[in-house]
């Protein structure tokens, strides 16, 4: 293996173009038309236009990044996450055309992709399963016959999509009553986002907590399971803020989750990079929920605690090298990782998507900061994709320590032009409930129903207070100044060169209206 294709865009692209680099492997980025300019583009050894602006056109069509790969002389595809990356006929076609796929082999991929096949993997392996239906529900079975099986799981369940992920196909049921709408709006949805209307029915835990387990499998059968990360926080079951180690695993309890981790995969046939979840209860008791075969978004917080490139992993257990790294040191956390999904969303419109050209960003730095991006001041954030900006990591030695730096390292984010989810990461970090770590997969949303109709961004500073605020810092710091006067090559100068004034104010502004208000 000499050369990769990364057949995917944003912050995950820059990833494992820079993990290449530091093998001395080549990299080949893809882009569509809405990324001619995008940061992956430029910093890949090689670039290969694959379609127009969506990513039904580009970024999902295998024959054109297949092609790209011929054309560029790529011994290697890496799918990154989403996107192509859980389709069995993507990793078929790389290996059809003689390409190394970073990823598990695609019957692996098919096996654990279908929701009620690994239910059936898990319980084999010995894995504690969720009590549900065995398999995707009948879709010529009456609402009667669907009702007997509900009944016989309990309620609340859960109707969940066989296919995908990411909260997609998903309702919960209460009441009997709901349990027939609940079902055709599963598979209206489910068939609209994966192309398979499957769906079954699963006993829904009451506010369980979400964990799971990072692995590496290598072609030889070593199967290494890593330190658990807690993704309880969600929201519409989808996360939101990771974290590693989960605050409430035991040494104990670590150890039992990464064991049943490394039978299902076992039991699977896995290689390179995976994830097992879990739902934890308040009683200890853990069961198996799926698998993602690929590489998680959250990745890098395992890495911060384990001291362990996973991407360098995946592209030498591709090359075939054997697993070095000793099984006891993974599960033995160094210190503490928290994650933030930057988003380009407006949280105080349900967290719409604000798609449009970032004219400024200034990224935190310092101690304990890591912050994976593929965006930059100037870079345009398209209506087609996921939002995504950055993953924004903060290390400590402990939980404590990782939770000030990342609220250190989110207050000097600084990003204009576009809406983002740092007024809303800021609110968040600072909630009591989030310091005590007692939170659920439900958490999230009972506390955002909880603030509903308020705003987490502060109001918009005229120039008039701005400089009001300034004078007065100025004073109190026995500095002279007019009240015209701004801080040189400071925020405020920055935002009016670019044409408009954050609704989320630079740090300084914050703390100078804080000051301001003080005397």
């Amino acid at each position: 293996m000499h050369k990769v294709l990364i057949a995917n865009r944003g912050e995950i692209a820059v990833r494992v173009i820079r993990a290449c680099r530091d093998l001395g492997l080549a990299s080949v980025a893809v882009y569509s038309d809405a990324d001619r300019t995008a940061r992956h583009v430029r910093l890949a050894d090689e670039a290969c236009w694959i379609g127009a602006a969506p990513s039904s056109d580009s970024y999902l069509r295998i024959d054109r990044i297949v092609a790209a790969a011929r054309a560029s002389g790529a011994d290697a595809v890496h799918p990154g996450y989403g996107f192509l990356s859980e389709n069995a006929a993507f990793a078929h076609a790389c290996r059809d055309a003689g390409l190394t796929f970073i990823g598990p082999p695609a019957e692996a991929i098919v096996l654990m992709g279908s929701k009620t096949e690994a239910r059936r993997v898990a319980a084999a392996a010995g894995a504690p399963v969720v009590p549900g239906t065995d398999g995707p529900l009948d879709p010529d079975a009456t609402d009667a016959e669907v009702a007997a099986l509900a009944a016989a799981i309990g309620y609340p369940l859960m109707v969940k999509a066989v296919a995908g992920g990411g909260g997609k196909g998903m309702r919960v049921v209460s009441h009997p009553d709901a349990l027939p709408d609940a079902i055709r709006a599963a598979r209206s949805e489910s068939l609209s986002a994966f192309g398979d209307a499957g769906i079954y029915l699963e006993r829904r835990l009451e506010r369980p907590r979400h964990v799971e387990v990072q692995l590496l499998a290598d072609q030889q059968g070593t199967v290494l399971p890593f330190v658990e990360r807690e993704c309880s926080i969600q929201r519409r079951q989808q996360k939101v803020v990771e974290e590693s180690p989960s605050p409430v695993v035991s040494p104990d309890l670590r150890v039992r989750l990464a064991a049943a981790a490394a039978s299902v995969a076992r039991a699977a046939g896995y290689v390179n990079a995976g994830t097992i979840e879990f739902l934890l209860d308040a009683s200890g008791n853990f069961y198996f929920l799926e698998m993602n075969t690929r590489l998680q978004v959250e990745h890098p917080i395992t890495e911060a605690v384990t001291g362990v490139d996973l991407v360098q992993w995946q592209l030498r257990i591709a090359a075939g090298e054997r697993l070095t790294l000793n099984a006891d040191d993974l599960l033995v956390p160094r210190g503490h990782a928290i994650e933030c999904r930057i988003y380009a969303e407006d949280a105080d419109t349900g967290f719409m998507p604000s798609p449009g050209q970032i004219t400024v960003l200034t990224a935190p730095e310092g101690p304990g900061i890591r912050n994976d991006s593929g965006v930059e001041s100037g870079t345009t954030v398209p209506v087609f994709y996921d939002p995504l900006l950055s993953k924004l990591i903060a290390w400590g030695e402990n939980r404590s320590q990782a939770t000030a730096r990342m609220r250190r390292a989110l207050d000097e984010y600084e990003v204009v032009g576009v809406r983002t989810s740092l007024p809303f990461f800021r609110w968040l970090l600072a909630e009591e409930s989030f310091a005590a770590a007692a939170f659920h997969t439900a958490y999230l949303d009972e506390l955002l129903q909880q603030r509903r109709g308020q705003s987490f961004v502060e109001p918009d500073l005229s120039h008039e207070e701005v400089a009001a605020i300034a004078a007065a810092v100025a004073l109190q710091s026995g500095v002279r100044s007019t009240p015209a006067s701004r801080p040189s090559g400071g925020a405020v100068q920055r935002h009016e060169a670019a044409g408009m004034f954050p609704r989320q104010p630079s740090a300084w502004m914050r703390q100078a209206r804080y000051d301001a208000l003080r005397q």
